[in-house]
This record gives structure tokens, sequence and C-alpha cells, in this order.
């Protein structure tokens, strides 16, 4: 089964984030309302294919039941390691493989995985092929306009459309300009003419300053040959984002509590404290008092400490 056949129109995926879309928060989305389909954080096929790195690779790789169904995207540059990698993954229980040829981490393009890719077309042809022909699973890509310019995206979408991906998602963004400007809704029209010309049997998503499901369907009212949108820092301003929902101050911290629940549960999570502290602001954000409860809860060491934060906490007040 192609997954990328049996998804709605227009479908919404929640976006790979690197210390964000691991196992514990994909669970959190998924109890405020699930996508149609989600992505694992982005793991590389060099780690997995090494003996010492492999079980941090598998860690990243982990699913929950309510995860399904999942892609598991990867990234690198050693097309042996990409069809390694591929060949993997379906016994682990993902619904497809997913190529990151976008990410713009300066530490992921030096080693010129990533965004760095579309500066090396062949080599990201090559590592395609591998993963390809290594896995029944279907293989998507997702990408940015180019690297410095968005006039890049004209050579380097033709390219990739030419293999034939399951999907391609594109970040309407170059690698240079990051998210420090408007994603370029006015490229989508003659990105989906591309598709249709020259593979129109791979599904288009859009990716890029897609706040929610009422933006998408905007968006997809306006443009309705692309077939999905994939919403990242949209989660941040309101993790019910897939639902029509606006969640009250109660079921936000309800969904804190149940993170560290379930980041506690995760066991390489649970070893290390800080990160969970990136998420704090999703759940604590907007209304009067949030702030100085922030503020405690970034001088706290360990879930028990954040747990006894929250615990003094007069929601109907706002104050600790």
């Amino acid at each position: 089964m192609n997954i990328w056949n049996e998804l709605p129109k227009p479908f919404l995926i929640l976006a790979p984030m690197e210390s964000v879309t691991d196992i514990a928060f994909r669970q959190v989305i998924a109890h405020a309302g699930r996508p149609d389909l989600f992505f694992t954080e982005f793991t590389n096929v060099s780690s997995y294919a090494s003996e010492k790195g492999r079980w941090n690779a598998l860690e990243r790789l982990r699913i929950a039941p309510s995860d399904s169904p999942i892609i598991a995207q990867i990234w690198g540059k050693n097309p042996e390691h990409f069809a390694e990698v591929s060949g993997a993954l379906q016994s682990l229980g993902f619904s497809g493989v997913d190529l990151n040829f976008g990410c713009p981490d300066k530490n992921v393009n030096r080693t010129g995985g990533g965004a760095a890719m579309i500066k090396t077309p062949d080599l990201a042809t090559k590592c395609y092929r591998n993963a390809r022909a290594h896995t029944e699973l279907p293989v998507s890509i997702k990408t940015r306009l180019g690297w410095s310019q968005p006039d890049e995206f004209r050579e380097w979408l033709p390219m990739l459309l030419r293999e034939q991906p399951a999907a391609l998602t594109v970040h309407l963004r170059t690698k240079k300009e990051m998210s420090k400007v408007p994603a370029h809704y006015e490229l989508i029209p003659e990105i989906i003419k591309m598709r249709n010309e020259i593979s129109p049997t791979t599904k288009l998503v859009i990716n890029g300053d897609i706040k929610d499901r009422a933006h998408a369907l905007e968006l997809h009212a306006k443009y309705p040959e692309v077939d999905g949108f994939m919403i990242g820092r949209g989660v941040f301003q309101n993790p019910y984002c897939f639902t029509d929902h606006q969640p009250t101050r109660e079921e936000l911290m309800e969904l804190l509590n149940l993170h560290l629940d379930l980041y506690e549960k995760a066991s390489s999570r649970a070893l290390s404290y800080e990160p969970l502290k990136h998420f704090f602001k999703i759940y604590v954000n907007n209304f009067p008092g949030a702030s100085d409860i922030r503020a405690k809860l970034m001088e706290t060491h360990s879930i028990s400490e954040a747990r006894a934060i929250l615990e003094t906490v007069d929601l109907r007040n706002n104050v600790l």
C-alpha cells in the first residue's frame, strides 16, 4: 500500500523538527488532535550504518501506536547508507521513507547533507535511487526552493520530479532565507505546473508559514491542485492546530502534564531534562501571568520540580 494514495485531500502533516517531533511530542499532538500523517525527527543514515551510532539512530526511530501512519525521515550523503537504512525501515513499522534535502542547519550542511544536497544534484539523485531500490515503501523528498536564490527551484525541483518520488514537500524558502522572510506562496502555481507536467502521480505538499487547519483549507481553496500541507512552527502557537479547536488554559496545562509524563517514560530523553524546556512556551503562553509561570519553569532542573511548580498554579487567577 502506498500511504500517500490513501490520504484525504488536502491532507495535513506535522513537519519534522529536530529536538521537537520526538516520540513524546507526537503522542501529545495525537492526543490533542493528530494530523493525517506524522514524520519522525530526521535520522542520520551514517549513524545508523555504524555500530557506534546505531543505538541513537534507533531511539530516534522509535514509534508509538498513536503515531501510525508515520514516515521515517533520513538524511546524509552516502548513497550506500541510504540503501541500508531504507531497507531496514519497513520492518520497523513505517509507512514510508522521506529524504531530507532541505535542512538548513549549518552542521548538517557542513557534512554535505540536508539543504547542501541542492548544491550536489547528482549525489542527491544517487542517494534517492539507492533508497528507492532497497525498499518496498514509498520514497518521498522534502526540500527547499534553493540554496541562496528562490529561482533556483526552476532547475532543482524538475530534477527531483524526474525521479518520480511518491511525494515532494517544498518549503517555500531557500536555505539562506531560513525563516527570515515570508514563504513564497506566489511560486505555488509554477510549482504545480512543473509537477503536473513532469510527474503527475507525485503528491505535492507545501510547507512554510502555515498556521493551522483553517489556514491550510484557505490555501487549498486557492490552490486546489496542492495535495497536502505541512505545519511546523504553527504547532508552537496552538498544539490543537490540526483541529478547529481553540484550547482553554486548563486544556493546555493538561497537555503539558501529559508531555511531562510521556517524556519521563522515553528512555533516552529521560536522561536529559534541559531539552524539555523548549516546549514550555507551547503550553504556557498568551494569557495573563504566563510569562511568570514560564520563568519559574525555566529555573527547574527536573520533571518533579516542574510538576511542583504546576501544582501551585491557580488557573483562575493565573498566579503561582
